[in-house]
């Protein structure tokens, strides 16, 4: 990758002959031309490549570079970075060159460090260029620094399981059945793979809507897995269901690892690059996990001659690493700054608007949605559900009206119902936003905006008062939501809050 950047041209600078008081106002370039054949310079000039030919002959004087008969590059007011060094255009008389720049001042590159200071800051941009794409947003290196300690022990860990596998099934020792050993390790993948196929249908658009809390869940199911593998050489005789539940919590870890990975990495795209952030990504991740396969080799190295020292190492490292990876990727996921609509993040942004008339950006609803992955923090008062009349769930009788006098005008209704909690089975009662099929963003937001503002005790009239209200100010709040960076093409759903209604003529 290279870039290129001009120079200012000096300020003070002698003035060509052509500059002075009577040089011919019409001729702003031929005169130029005319001159220059008798200068030393040597490339043709019928098809410049600047995009006024008339600045050429005001960025610097042909023939300075040639002083007392010795002749010196001609230095161009252009610069070119590649691989994190700088160089700049010179014309030697025959052709380009380039030379290596500095922007720092003269002083500084004399000093007694400047040499290794320049070795250590060409060396940083180089590796930096190499592992960082060059468009992304500002809070990609702190999601790098945690990805880097979540590959590193997690490469780690999944060495130490593999090996207590093969203990497990015998293989290096001289009571080894190769072919009881390869049923076992097929029997373990192939349910696994079925399993994982299971997961990513079960879940579908949950990817999308709860991001974070399924990739941080998956992850501590992983490091169950982990665990589980690490017991196989204490329990030899149980390795297929122990191998095989392992395998199953592996194979979905790793489908929502991979579902999660490109909503994560659009995040950081900021010029339509998610190709290069992509591609970094593996190259990052290769790097990382072989650092791990290093440090599980030191391990490996200390307790090569006790198996049984081994064996307890192991038990001992399996905690502490575990706690740093989980750990890692909790902050990790902190740095990920979604700019997809979901319900969770407009109900934020709704409350933060009727408050104060301000929306918040996607960093700042990033830290208040937070990961949540025990959903702690949709214990509101009055929770709104996006979905359709559920029969299991009673109805407030003031909803009534409200579904009689539908129309197909109304993209949406809201009504009261309650429901019972999922831990101590307590009534609870909830807000339901209906959407009529064909609902968009506008309506969705419309809707919540609404049923955020609307008090239960006096239902009727603030249902209407609410809508109104929802009316008027939905204009300035979708303003306001796409001047702060959302994508608001769609609100993202999960598959419960995908249903719609449509009306029946019964005529």
């Amino acid at each position: 990758m290279q870039s290129v950047s001009h120079l200012r041209p000096r300020a003070h600078r002698r003035q060509a002959p052509w500059e002075g008081p009577g040089a011919p106002a019409d001729r702003p370039f031929g005169g130029l031309s005319s001159r220059l054949e008798k200068s030393s310079l040597a490339f043709p000039l019928e098809s410049p490549t600047a995009s006024d030919p008339a600045r050429l002959s005001c960025e610097f004087k042909v023939g300075d570079g040639n002083v007392g008969g010795e002749p010196k590059p001609l230095l161009l007011p252009l610069v070119v970075q590649r691989s994190g060094k700088s160089s700049r255009y010179t014309w030697d008389g025959a052709s380009l060159a380039l030379v290596d720049f500095e922007r720092e001042p003269p002083e500084d590159r004399e000093s007694v460090n400047g040499g290794l200071a320049r070795l250590i800051q060409t060396s940083t941009l180089a590796i930096r260029g190499l592992f960082v794409p060059r468009h992304v947003q500002e809070n990609y290196m702190g999601y790098l620094r945690w990805k880097f300690l979540h590959r590193l022990f997690s490469s780690s860990l999944q060495v130490l399981a593999t090996q207590a596998m093969f203990r497990a099934i015998g293989i290096g020792s001289s009571q080894a059945l190769s072919s009881a050993a390869a049923l076992n390790w097929l029997l373990k993948d192939g349910l696994g793979r079925l399993s994982r196929c299971i997961y990513t249908a079960s879940l579908g658009s949950t990817f999308d809507t709860n991001l974070k809390m399924v990739r941080f869940s998956t992850s501590i199911l992983f490091s169950l897995s982990i665990g589980i593998e690490l017991l196989t050489p204490l329990f030899p005789q149980k390795f297929l269901l122990l191998a095989t539940l392992a395998n199953v919590a592996k194979s979905i870890s790793l489908a929502a690892y991979i579902a999660t990975g490109s909503a994560i990495h659009r995040s950081f795209a900021i010029a339509d690059n998610l190709g290069e952030v992509s591609a970094k990504a593996q190259l990052q991740t290769v790097c990382f996990d072989n650092l791990g396969l290093v440090l599980a080799g030191l391990l490996n190295v200390l307790g090569r001659n006790n198996r049984r020292f081994q064996t307890g190492v192991t038990f001992v490292i399996y905690p502490i690493f575990a706690a740093i990876e989980l750990f890692s990727i909790y902050q990790a996921l902190k740095h990920v700054h979604l700019q997809t609509l979901t319900k969770n993040r407009l109900e934020i942004i709704i409350d933060a608007w009727v408050r104060s008339g301000y929306v918040p950006s996607p960093a700042e609803v990033s830290h208040e949605e937070g990961v949540d992955f025990l959903n702690l923090k949709g214990n509101k008062a009055w929770p709104i559900r996006i979905g359709c009349v559920d029969p299991g769930f009673q109805t407030s009788a003031f909803s009534l009206p409200i579904l009689q006098c539908l129309s197909d005008k109304d993209p949406y209704f809201i009504c009261v119902e309650t429901a019972h909690s999922n831990w101590t089975r307590k009534p609870k009662q909830r807000i339901l936003l209906s959407l009529q099929e064909g609902a968009g963003t506008s309506e969705i937001i419309m809707g919540l905006l609404q049923a955020g503002g609307v008090i239960p005790a006096e239902w009727l009239r603030a249902v209407d008062d609410c809508r109104r209200r929802a009316a008027e100010d939905l204009p300035a709040l979708s303003e306001d939501i796409r001047r702060r960076g959302w994508a608001t093409k769609n609100v993202l759903l999960s598959s419960p809050e995908q249903a719609r209604y449509t009306l029946v003529d019964d005529g």
